[in-house]
């Protein structure tokens, strides 16, 4: 059975007085499905009455969502308010929201920008929207970004808050109960990968202070180069290695050892042929994330079906403990590498810091650079863990 995959994304503000818009936004995918409302208020653009609903989901974290979008009130819709939005909603929430609800503030802006024309419009018949624009570039930023010392930037300031590196808080002490070296490998940073809302400083303060010894970055079709890696791992005196996720017609995979910059969609044949000359290594990421959105037994898909997927035909291991997906697509993509015999790792696939080593993988000894990691994949000296 192939499941196709599609995105819905759509966004309607109506003018509901003089004073108020009101906004409804929708994401709608194969895998996830979400809306948001709110009023914004036309003159500061600052929103209020934020309700979400999921309609589709896959873990039980995503409606616990829910919770904390009540902390966008009182936002600022202005331009500049992305990275709040990430910081805030992403982070505390859900990324999805997040993504969402900065579109509908472009879409309030953009509504603004009709609004103001409209009304000058009155009074100069035949004022064109691109002459109004030009004329009054201002009104591009109806009101002042956030500065520092206004509610917003306050609100983000103490709710994003990163702890002092190398403190190990209660909660997250770990570390003693998992033995190994322990490296997350599949994470995102920002503005290598566009879905990801915290830099590379960030998830790297994090994952030490949490206590692992190393994390791998595993931007979308990003290749870090050795010396910006290098400059990395020197600044915070920390094990820093570069990988590549990489789109192919069969799903993402995690690349070790090959550092070509791969674009668009790759057949996963064809990238075997290229990751096998320079003897590099291909792990199946989350394998089976959206398949069993309805259930395995709705998609009668078994370990002995999912096994003799075309994709396990091209990859060397199998990632069977991703951060993103339910615990029973986890599952059976742990049944898949130990029916195969093949290598399993972990990873948490943060996009931001508050997941960064969910789960890792823990290997027999140190890994000091990409050589040694690609040579203990290889060796299978290495095993999923839960970490965080």
């Amino acid at each position: 059975m192939m499941l196709d995959f599609m995105r819905n994304k759509v966004v309607n503000v109506a003018h509901l007085d003089s004073e108020t818009l009101g906004v409804h936004g929708v994401l709608d995918d194969s895998i996830y499905s979400l809306e948001i409302d709110f009023k914004v208020n036309i003159s500061d653009l600052v929103c209020s009455s934020v309700v979400g609903r999921w309609l589709r989901w896959t873990t039980p974290q995503c409606p616990q969502a829910l919770d904390f979008l009540a902390e966008a009130n009182g936002f600022s819709l202005a331009e500049g308010i992305d990275s709040t939005i990430h910081k805030t909603i992403g982070r505390r929430a859900c990324r999805h929201f997040a993504n969402l609800f900065i579109e509908c503030a472009y879409a309030v802006r953009e509504a603004v920008k009709m609004l103001r024309w409209q009304d000058a419009a009155k009074s100069e018949p035949g004022l064109s929207l691109k002459e109004f624009l030009e004329r009054d570039p201002a009104v591009e930023s109806p009101i002042p970004d956030p500065v520092e010392g206004s509610e917003v930037v306050k609100k983000s300031s103490s709710q994003a808050a990163k702890p002092s590196v190398g403190v190990v808080s209660t909660e997250n002490e770990v570390r003693k109960a998992v033995d190994g070296f322990i490296i997350d490998l599949h994470m995102h940073t920002s503005p290598a990968s566009p879905c990801a809302s915290d830099s590379a400083d960030a998830m790297i303060e994090e994952a030490k202070r949490i206590g692992l010894d190393g994390v791998c970055f595993s931007d979308h079709n990003y290749v870090w180069s050795a010396e910006a890696i290098k400059a990395l791992r020197e600044k915070h005196d920390f094990l820093v290695l570069r990988i590549n996720e990489i789109v192919t017609e069969q799903g993402d995979v995690l690349v070790f050892g090959f550092y070509e910059d791969v674009q668009g969609i790759i057949r996963l044949a064809d990238l075997k042929k290229r990751v096998e000359a320079v003897g590099g290594f291909i792990v199946a990421a989350h394998p089976f994330r959206g398949f069993l959105t309805f259930g395995a037994d709705d998609v009668g898909l078994t370990s002995e079906k999912a096994m003799a997927r075309e994709m396990f035909k091209w990859v060397d291991g199998v990632e069977t403990l991703n951060g993103k997906v339910t615990a029973t697509e986890n599952g059976l993509a742990h049944n898949v590498a130990e029916g195969l015999g093949i290598p399993a790792t972990g990873g948490s696939d943060a996009h931001d810091i508050s997941t960064v080593g969910t789960y890792a993988t823990s290997f027999s000894k140190p890994i000091n650079n990409e050589v040694e990691l690609l040579a203990a994949l290889k060796e299978g000296k290495c095993h999923p863990v839960t970490y965080r």
